[in-house]
Parts: C-alpha cells; structure tokens; sequence
C-alpha cells in the first residue's frame, strides 16, 4: 500500500469519528438551549417552580417573562423572539393563530382557573362585599379588561350579577392581576377581582367571596410553541399536561385540563 493510500485508510476513520462528535455536540447544545417562555402573569409562582424543576430534570434553562396576555400577544405579534406562549384566555391565542405566530399543532388548552374576590386580611367586611364597598365608598380593583384576561373576566361577572354601572365610582383598573393583588394587599383598594391561583398561599389578601359554578366564566390557558420556535422547546411544552407538571399547577390553584 502506498504512502497515500495508508495516510488515506487512516483518516477516514478518524474523520468520520469527528463528524460523529461534531453531530453529538450540536444535538446536545440544541437539547440544551434555554427555552424562553412569555406567559400570563397568574402564572408566574407555578411556572418558576416549574422551570427549576425541568433544569434539574434535564440541564435545560427555561428564561420566564410574565405580563399580561394581551401584552404579551402583542409582543410576539411583533416578533417577540418566545419559543413557548401560555395566555389567559382564548382570544388573545386565537389572534396569534390568525397572525400565523404560533404552531398551530403544538396548541393546547392546559388549565382552568376561577375567579375570587380578595380584601386585606384585617378588612372587616359586612354582609355583601360588593354592598359593603359601595356604602364604604371603598375602591374596588380589576384587570384592564382590554388587555387582562382577569379584568375581561371580571367585568362579565360583575355585568352577570347585574352591578357593574353601579360600580364605575368605585372601579381602579391594573396592568396586570398582580398588579390588581398588589393593589389590595397595600390598602390602596378595598376589594379586587383576581384568579384563585393569585390568592392561594398570599398572606397580603384573603378571599371574601368565591361566585359559585353558575356566575364563573370559563377560564382557560391556552399554550403554544411560536411558528419556527427551536424543537428543543417542544420537550419542555409536552411536560406541562404531565401528571408530575399538573401536581405543581393544581397546588398553586390552577386546574389542570388535561
């Protein structure tokens, strides 16, 4: 065998050893690449939780950025770089969906939520609190409904339950809900509509008054990959409906739909 031809038998080995390597390593650094999540701020305690849960699990960061979903919608809209979406609600998704943002087949409902009122916990309430703040000339806080779901939410129960023109002297609205349990738990309101999730666990409120079944709208957080997301976020999109996942959300007062 010439020179050539043995120099020639022993690199192609060696070289296909180093393309082998070279194809693991970029497998392993796309498994790797953090996942950046835009979600509902409801959702911030629960998926922080989460995220250190799925770094421990498999070496994968997940970087969280929280606000409301109408904020958030309109961040990806205009190319927000989120490899996974969770909102609030329907509509908001349905509109990214419209936009051509998301993958349509990566789109889940994955929970449900319910609505409750909050006060400080020293508040001393009596009878009716939606009464009670009206004769206290008290303020009550919601979401901004053109861009909080929980805001949205609230002004169709409070419309539900025949109140809501009365209460336009008393009603404050929020960037976030939050933002809105901030505001009781400082005393700058007396009451506040936020999520079950929002109250759960808070020492800064407690919940006067949950509607029953009947006045609850129909809460539910739709997930999604952005169209063109890495696939390395798929994995991290498939855990949230898991058992393991859902035992988190339902612990922070989410209900799992899946």
């Amino acid at each position: 065998m010439s020179g050539i031809s043995r120099r020639a038998a022993l690199t192609a080995p060696l070289l296909g050893m180093l393309l082998v390597a070279s194809a693991c390593s970029r497998a392993q650094e796309e498994t790797a690449a953090p996942v950046t999540v835009f979600a509902a701020a409801s959702l911030t305690d629960a998926l922080t939780e989460l995220a250190g849960i799925w770094r421990r699990k498999t070496g994968q960061t997940v970087r969280l950025s929280f606000a409301a979903s109408g904020q958030i919608a309109r961040q990806v809209e205009a190319g927000a770089p989120a490899d996974v979406i969770i909102l609030a609600d329907t509509p908001w998704m349905d509109r990214l969906a419209a936009a051509h943002r998301i993958n349509l087949d990566s789109r889940q409902d994955l929970l449900g939520n319910r609505l409750v009122l909050v006060a400080a916990p020293d508040a001393r309430i009596e009878g009716d609190p939606l009464v009670w703040l009206k004769r206290t000339r008290g303020k009550l806080v919601i979401g901004d409904p053109d861009s909080v779901p929980a805001g949205a939410y609230a002004r169709d129960w409070l419309k539900a339950r025949g109140v809501w023109d009365g209460l336009q002297a008393s009603l404050v609205t929020a960037a976030d809900v939050r933002a809105v349990r901030g505001f009781v738990a400082r005393g700058e309101a007396q009451l506040g509509v936020v999520y079950r999730s929002d109250a759960v666990g808070v020492s800064g409120v407690r919940v006067v008054e949950e509607p029953p079944a009947s006045e609850q709208p129909r809460i539910v957080y739709p997930a999604a990959m952005r169209l063109g997301a890495p696939e390395a976020s798929k994995s991290f999109l498939r855990w949230l409906p898991t058992a393991e996942a859902g035992a988190v959300f339902r612990r922070h007062g989410f209900e799992p739909l899946n």
